[in-house]
């Protein structure tokens, strides 16, 4: 089920509860760096994996079944979740909810969260949401920021990272991933898709951003929608 990164959150510290949900690896990338920023600054992470209750399968191997789950991704389909560790409804400074971008709106199973558990899990906390995104991300912020103020969050920023790629390109590489291809070895994409996901200065990138909540909140927290997280590295 889920696996959080500590038992528990401690009586004396900082806590920072990280909830994710991460299709493709790199959403678990981008939080595995910004948890290491976070406990370089001293804060105590608990972190919470969203698991649908049925597997989802990465790629999704055919062109069909991602055309298929684009749509049904673009009406946001709900995708049920496994519940929570009981750890999760602690006292927490601060949650992070990451997760990625899917048809311009947040994931499944993210929906399914705020649905079942948000008014438990968010009101009255201070919620500071990541994005893993091909680019087009503001409708998905948009709406997730409504969604959780609607559940009593105070939601002071964002962190965005949106693949390295140059559009038309980038929708086109991601959508051969899914469906099973490898976009960097095609002859025709050479020079204009490099790789799919985040790159090593991203991954660095959300480690800085995690030094930099940490610091804000060991002062207090009160200024984390001061934080600059728009960066020509997060969002090329």
């Amino acid at each position: 089920m889920t696996t959080p990164h500590m038992e528990a959150p401690t009586d004396t510290g900082t806590n920072v509860l990280v909830v994710s949900y991460s299709f493709s690896s790199q959403t678990n990338n981008l939080v595995q760096a910004l948890c290491s920023g976070l406990e370089k600054e001293g804060m105590c992470i608990v972190w919470e994996r969203l698991v649908p209750v049925q597997s989802l399968r990465f790629p999704v191997g055919t062109v069909s079944g991602t055309v298929r789950m684009m749509l049904e991704t673009f009406l946001r389909k709900r995708i049920p979740i496994e519940p929570l560790a009981p750890v999760s409804f602690d006292h927490y400074d601060l949650l992070i909810l990451a997760g990625p971008t899917w048809s311009y709106n947040p994931s499944g199973p993210v929906l399914s969260l705020i649905d079942r558990d948000g008014q438990r899990l968010f009101r009255d906390k201070f919620v500071l949401p990541l994005i893993s995104c091909r680019g087009y991300w503001r409708v998905h912020w948009w709406g997730l920021k409504f969604l959780l103020r609607r559940c009593g969050a105070m939601v002071p920023n964002v962190m965005v990272f949106s693949h390295p790629n140059p559009e038309p390109w980038r929708t086109i590489g991601v959508f051969l991933k899914l469906a099973g291809g490898i976009p960097e070895k095609k002859s025709w994409l050479a020079g204009k898709y490099r790789k799919y996901g985040h790159t090593t200065m991203q991954i660095k990138e959300a480690r800085l951003f995690g030094k930099m909540i940490g610091k804000e909140l060991a002062e207090g927290g009160t200024e984390l929608h001061l934080l600059n997280f728009d960066t020509t590295i997060a969002r090329p």
